[in-house]
């Protein structure tokens, strides 16, 4: 149980550092376990070219696979028009080329990498319009370009141990972020088996922003929430003074005017509230 639970902590930190790629590397990572067994992570990552954060969360009844979609939510202020998403539905076939890719031996990786032509580089048929293929200026430079620092002996390791998943091929050490983009870059260009390039992230605006990004404020949708807040507080099992309190806490986060027009009058806490 221990050693599952080890792995899952593990797991999780390596898919959101190195499956999805959109420019996030992990400083925080938490990882919770009840007496069941039944386990959550929290885990965020900051991008210093514009100091934003994203946090990622998991939940163990959530996760049939660690590769294919497996997070609860994923949360920032930023969304990249371009991330490599390796756990998206629409990157398998990228993720079962890799595979196949990982158990070739490397010097034919070698090969293959040497004959992926500069995207500086021209081709007649750019020329042609019946086969011009798709610009390479529609992917951006640093998802595009080959990585220079792929771990070669890594990879031999793995073609020593032929992994039988993308699963086993991602959790193996030393596969890091430059060796799982330059499989998936090999995969899409030379067999076509495109990764999902959209970036997964949701905004962590619950109600909208109030300059209207990425939504106008959901008034209505404010309200609800304040009084399923208000009414947990009222039916929990604490004395007064305790849902006194509860309540006051609340009442911080909306003005006076608000909370009365979302929650019941005349009760002696809203009353109270109401001179708060």
């Amino acid at each position: 149980k221990i050693k599952s639970l080890q792995y899952a902590s593990r797991m999780s930190a390596k898919v959101d550092n190195v499956a999805i790629q959109a420019g996030y590397q992990l400083y925080h990572h938490a990882f919770f376990v009840d007496e069941d067994g039944r386990w959550a992570v929290i885990q965020q990552g900051m991008c210093p070219q514009d100091r934003t954060a994203r946090r990622y969360h998991w939940l163990s009844e959530n996760v049939t696979s660690f590769v294919v979609e497996p997070h609860s939510a994923i949360v920032g202020d930023a969304q990249r028009q371009v991330a490599l998403d390796m756990t998206a539905k629409e990157s398998e076939g990228c993720r079962k080329a890799s595979v196949d890719l990982a158990c070739e031996p490397p010097k034919k990786l070698m090969r293959l990498i040497m004959s992926i032509r500069p995207a500086c580089q021209k081709s007649l048929e750019d020329w042609m319009p019946l086969t011009a293929q798709t610009p390479w200026t529609d992917y951006h430079l640093d998802v595009l370009s080959m990585p220079a620092n792929i771990n070669w002996k890594a990879l031999q390791k793995v073609y020593e141990f032929q992994p039988r998943n993308y699963e086993e091929l991602l959790g193996f050490k030393g596969i890091g972020a430059a060796t799982v983009r330059g499989l998936a870059l090999i995969a899409e260009l030379i067999y076509g088996e495109k990764p999902s390039w959209k970036d997964p992230v949701k905004y962590s605006f619950a109600y909208g922003g109030k300059d209207g990004v990425p939504h106008p404020v959901d008034r209505r949708a404010m309200d609800e929430s304040i009084q399923i807040l208000r009414k947990a507080v009222e039916e929990a099992k604490l004395g007064d003074r305790e849902k006194l309190n509860a309540l006051n806490r609340l009442r911080v986060f909306v003005p006076s005017t608000r909370y009365s027009s979302a929650t019941k009058s005349g009760t002696e806490h809203e009353s109270t509230l109401a001179h708060v």
